[in-house]
């Protein structure tokens, strides 16, 4: 069978600093997930957008993470089946990202589900449910440039302890994870014959979205 693998190289990992221009959104369509109309809106699957204006269902103004894009559409992951929704003067705004640079490797997601004991007197054997998923950790690897300003961006989060808007968007956009974290950590490194490094590290609060 042949490999489905894909390079690593070309990954970027990108973190919340602003936000973009309002987009006018026309329509929202009923469903799961709800489709949004907005003419040439331009942004890509994993972008995170907050949706103001719309009616028709609870929940439907808030910040979600797009897939399924269009040129003039892209799907949300709130269910609306049955509702009837409307856009007044609606809008979606994105958040904006800076890459990090020198970006060199990453590894976590490594959290799991909570186990909830279910074991009853009439139980024959100990007994669980599953309870909420914990995304974990990650650790990355960069060069360390202090006038990089990705890596200026992490500085500035660690320093305020805010949680940020993350995305790890892997070559050629076939996926991007969007979630949000805190900066726990960014040491420095050196040593004789070596480049400046730093392993950053990022605390995963809430669900990770790949699209």
């Amino acid at each position: 069978m042949t490999s489905t693998a894909i390079s690593a190289q070309g990954s970027t990992l990108q973190i919340g600093t602003g936000t973009g221009a309002a987009k006018t959104v026309t329509a929202a369509t009923a469903g799961f997930p709800t489709i949004v109309t907005a003419t040439a809106h331009g942004l890509s699957n994993g972008n995170v957008v907050t949706l103001a204006g719309l009616a028709g269902a609870a929940g439907i103004n808030g910040t979600f993470v797009i897939k399924n894009k269009t040129t003039n559409t892209f799907a949300i992951d709130l269910d609306t089946t049955g509702s009837t929704l409307t856009a007044s003067s609606a809008t979606a705004t994105p958040v904006t990202y800076t890459n990090v640079g020198n970006f060199k490797t990453l590894s976590g997601f490594d959290g799991e589900a909570s186990e909830v004991d279910t074991t009853n007197l009439a139980s024959t054997a100990k007994e669980f449910v599953l309870g909420l998923v914990d995304n974990g950790k990650l650790s990355i690897d960069v060069d360390w440039d202090g006038a990089d300003a990705g890596q200026q961006a992490i500085l500035s989060a660690r320093n305020s302890g805010a949680i940020q808007n993350v995305r790890l968007v892997l070559p050629n956009s076939v996926k991007t994870a969007s979630f949000t974290a805190y900066v726990k950590s960014f040491p420095v490194s050196l040593g004789v014959d070596q480049a400046v490094k730093s392993t950053i590290g990022f605390r995963i609060s809430g669900a990770v979205t790949w699209s």
